[in-house]
């Protein structure tokens, strides 16, 4: 159990205070409700940008990282597909100077063309590094193309080429984050040695003054029923690469935690089958993973599988499907799902050892909903039943929507 207090302030700014005697630290997150699925579609990268431009200094801060490791603190921060997360630990009785940055930042960032040129080119160097730098760098590129032809996850939170990262505007700048970087579009969670009422009493001494503005209203496409779809892709690698996919259910579904109970059966330790028959016993793959995509919306069922040495990527393909096959046909066992049950219980109480790990979750499940739903998270893992294993497989896994992509070396 996370014990929590919450408010939501005049301004619309909710906020989640979470005591924890154990540290001597506090971890002061905030969640803002915009990510990569938020882009223009000329313009892919923006919130990822502006993650960037967001440590460039405000009004009354004009270097955020200094002042906070004055502070004996650090800070970081991640943008996905919907959602962008600051996050900040110092010592407890310094939790003010955090509290005074992030709101400084969320009214008064300083936003001007040199700091936005020169954010440009880290983003920009970012992705070459990362897309076109790396072994199957762009591999999530093409996918993500090949699973979404209308929705905006068809991007990756990156974006679609350095192209659409240098095309930013100040402009565009300016009008992102008056719509999206306000009090009612955030979440603010102060977790740590803090009494709740009191961070409660400092979360509106810092924010409750900051002007309130309407929520962005979002109107996202639904993707028509989609029929299997297939891509070959070269790149500069030395081994080939097989990566399939299927639609899967959004984070809200009721089937989510069917669905990832699949993936961990699959490829969740040595054990799991698609390790333990593909690598180990039958030496076909040189690498498998499995596992869902982090979106909040529907997300993507993925395999990923390069082939051993004198093995096709058709072998390993057929092989894959076999094991799809038998997940549809038989029902697993009730210890190989107990198993994958303890595991996501125990992953699931690791991540609430850390005092910034709880501040990140409990600000997760509020954008989701309901930061209370944390609580009854491990209940649902438990409540998945053989069957529904089995039910969850073959609806999601159907041939008729898959998405198939052979990455292969350069001719």
């Amino acid at each position: 159990m996370i014990p929590f207090e919450a408010t939501t302030l005049h301004n619309g700014l909710r906020v989640i205070a979470h005591r924890d005697p154990g540290t001597p630290l506090v971890a002061v997150e905030v969640l803002y409700r915009v990510g990569s699925r938020d882009d223009p579609p000329q313009r892919t990268g923006l919130a990822h940008l502006f993650e960037h431009l967001m440590f460039g200094g405000s009004a009354h801060a004009s270097n955020f990282d200094d002042a906070l490791q004055l502070a004996g603190g650090e800070n970081n921060a991640f943008t996905n597909a919907d959602a962008t997360n600051y996050y900040n630990t110092l010592p407890a009785c310094n939790l003010e100077i955090a509290l005074w940055l992030e709101s400084d930042r969320m009214c008064c960032l300083k936003l001007d063309e040199a700091t936005l040129r020169i954010q440009q080119q880290v983003v920009i160097e970012e992705f070459k590094e990362t897309t076109y730098g790396e072994p199957y760098g762009d591999a999530w590129h093409h996918l993500l193309a090949l699973a979404w032809k209308h929705h905006p996850y068809r991007w990756p939170t990156i974006g679609q080429s350095p192209a659409h990262i240098a095309a930013i505007s100040l402009e565009d700048i300016r009008a992102f984050y008056d719509r999206y970087y306000h009090p009612a579009n955030a979440v603010l969670v102060i977790a740590g040695n803090v009494n709740p009422h009191h961070a409660l009493v400092q979360a509106e001494k810092w924010f409750g003054e900051l002007p309130a503005r309407p929520m962005p209203l979002r109107q996202l496409p639904v993707e028509n029923p989609q029929g299997p779809r297939k891509a070959e892709v070269h790149g500069n690698v030395k081994v080939e690469a097989l990566f399939l996919a299927w639609h899967a259910p959004a984070r809200t579904h009721p089937d989510y935690h069917a669905a990832e109970l699949i993936s961990d059966l699959l490829d969740n330790g040595p054990s799991a089958r698609l390790y333990r028959r593909l690598m180990r016993e039958r030496k076909l793959a040189s690498h498998i993973d499995c596992y869902l995509s982090s979106h909040i919306g529907p997300s993507l069922f993925v395999i990923e599988g390069r082939p051993a040495k004198g093995v096709s990527l058709v072998q390993l393909e057929l092989a894959i499907r076999e094991e799809i096959a038998r997940l549809c046909e038989e029902l697993p066992s009730m210890r190989e799902l107990t198993k994958v049950q303890n595991k996501a219980e125990a992953n699931l109480l690791f991540g609430e050892i850390q005092v910034l790990h709880k501040a990140l979750n409990l600000a997760f499940f509020e954008m989701l909903g309901d930061a209370a739903m944390i609580q009854t998270e491990h209940l649902k893992y438990r409540q998945v039943q053989r069957h529904d294993i089995q039910r969850v497989a073959q609806q999601m896994c159907s041939p008729e929507r898959e998405i198939v992509l052979y990455y292969l070396p350069q001719q």
